[in-house]
């Protein structure tokens, strides 16, 4: 019997792409009313959903002009993954990232666990902190030739990047892209309930950390139960095995890395910045490191388009499988969806509801990858039901927490997480395996998190914000 191989992630996505207009033809096709709040954002009305008087279906036609569409709405994620590529592979002709990566070999070659618990930790917090997200692209290459030179994998730096990031996510204590937003919605004081999500952070980095250190223990055992045997390294024949002298110049390299992505912080707090003006500040730190590296500038343009040819069929994953939800939202099926999942809630008590409620904020986040988005869409609907079922609006904004971080790192539809795979060669149904039992870790701890809140009141003392 031939062994089954897993299809290209093109292949998936698309055929992903092909299911969801099926379930346009299947799934009743409705509405809630919505109403525009003081920040221009619509929200659903909880009890008016209807369905529309006519089924209209999806044609194929309309499935492949549902392509095109969806690059030009993944635009700012694409070309800010085809400008990053660019910039970096700059930077690397300087001889910054080896020389970087030799001075972690030194440091980190012997105790690969300190660096990954390093890297999850840090970036855990800072999603935790700032709803940081595609700026982790920057490091994916740097983290996959230090790994290689560990005699690790491409999967191990993708699993402490990706888990970082859904772990500062899902257990956030002020995310303002998250937390804020649904708080708000719920009619919460903004950031209450902080000790309870300060007091989990470490233990669910510690499951996360775990995850990927015992994967990594196994390839440092044998090199062949590596998920990623006969799948080429992205860097190709680019990985060195001596690495220069951290110079000078690699010095003012990093720190005006460091500098920039301090810039970026600062203007995504400050001014709400995102990928447009993040590409911006990479590009200026792309001509800054021509200078400070001395590169001819016809070396650079060169270089920069090697790096930008290197991520396009990363970018064309992007795109397409932002064509999955644009199906979803073509085919008038979004709001029946959140509407026949809620039901169901409404017939348990409160502990089992409150488990239902992370199911659903996780099948949901597939639909609508968007964090503040899918708080828009449903948190109105999930805050008057759990005062119906007596559970805290507290957990209800901590439920959706839940779901919609730890599933960022699975879920096929998130641009970001498809960047990252993307650019570290991963196969998508590789990383499915990889990380489907880290999402049912998680889940787990989740789901008792959950249920001790409801049975211990969590934010039952915290009435709606005046």
């Amino acid at each position: 019997m031939a062994r089954f191989k897993v299809p290209h992630t093109l292949t998936l996505l698309f055929a992903m792409m092909l299911l969801a207009m099926v379930a346009t033809w299947i799934v009743p096709q409705g509405f809630f009313a919505t109403e525009t709040l003081a920040n221009g954002r619509e929200v659903v009305v909880p009890g008016t959903f209807a369905v529309v008087a006519e089924r209209q279906y999806l044609t194929p036609w309309q499935l492949l002009t549902a392509i095109p569409r969806a690059f030009a709405s993944a635009q700012d994620v694409i070309f800010f993954v085809l400008i990053l590529g660019g910039v970096l592979s700059v930077a690397r002709a300087t001889g910054t990232v080896d020389a970087l990566i030799g001075r972690l070999l030194e440091r980190f070659g012997e105790q690969p666990q300190k660096l990954i618990f390093m890297v999850v930790f840090c970036f855990a917090l800072a999603s935790s902190a700032i709803g940081t997200a595609g700026e982790y692209i920057p490091f994916v290459l740097i983290l996959v030739a230090l790994c290689k030179a560990m005699r690790l994998d491409a999967m191990t730096a993708v699993g402490m990047t990706i888990a970082g990031y859904g772990i500062g996510y899902g257990v956030s204590a002020v995310n303002p892209f998250t937390v804020i937003i649904a708080q708000n919605i719920a009619g919460l004081p903004v950031l209450s309930g902080w000790p309870l999500r300060i007091g989990i952070f470490l233990p669910f980095v510690l499951i996360g950390f775990h995850h990927v250190w015992r994967y990594s223990r196994q390839v440092l055992a044998d090199p062949a139960r590596s998920m990623m045997v006969g799948i080429p390294c992205p860097l190709g024949d680019r990985a060195t095995a001596s690495y220069p002298p951290l110079a000078l110049n690699h010095k003012l390299i990093l720190g005006s890395f460091l500098l920039t992505l301090a810039l970026i912080a600062w203007g995504i707090r400050v001014h709400g910045w995102y990928l447009n003006e993040l590409s911006a500040c990479f590009i200026a730190w792309g001509l800054l490191t021509l200078v400070l590296g001395r590169l001819q500038a016809d070396t650079a343009a060169g270089k920069f388009i090697d790096g930008a040819i290197e991520l396009t069929p990363t970018a064309i994953l992007i795109g397409v499988a932002r064509g999955i939800s644009l199906v979803m939202e073509d085919g008038q099926i979004l709001h029946s969806l959140v509407h026949g999942l809620s039901l169901p809630l409404s017939w348990v008590g409160a502990e089992l509801a409150v488990v239902g409620m992370l199911v659903i904020q996780t099948l949901l986040n597939f639909f609508v990858p968007s964090g503040s988005g899918q708080a828009y869409v449903t948190m109105p609907l999930m805050v008057p039901l759990a005062d119906l079922l007596g559970i805290p609006r507290q957990v209800a904004v901590l439920a959706y927490q839940f779901g919609d971080g730890f599933s960022n790192m699975i879920i096929p539809t998130n641009a970001v997480l498809m960047g990252i795979i993307g650019i570290a060669g991963v196969p998508y149904g590789h990383w499915f395996r990889f990380c489907l039992p880290l999402l049912l870790k998680l889940m787990a701890a989740a789901a008792l998190v959950l249920v001790l809140a409801v049975v211990l009141g969590y934010g039952a003392g915290a009435g709606p914000a005046v």
